[in-house]
């Protein structure tokens, strides 16, 4: 089975963009339910549901800096 790396590398792209997008919001703002660490670990694990569960409900919206 041959694998079209060419049209999987912009997804591929686009899910480490997201993911590291993520993290950087999640070490500059409060976060709510879990510690900092396991948002983080579980935005790198379920891309790209992680980071949108983050977003819509793991995020502080009155903290940060």
């Amino acid at each position: 089975m041959d694998i079209p790396w060419a049209a999987l590398a912009p997804i591929i792209v686009l899910a480490l963009a997201f993911v590291v997008y993520c993290w950087f919001d999640i070490s500059r703002n409060d976060v709510r339910y879990l510690p900092k660490w396991a948002w983080a670990l579980v935005c790198l694990l379920s891309v790209p549901l992680g980071g949108v569960v983050y977003f819509l409900g793991g995020r502080d919206p009155g903290g940060g800096p």
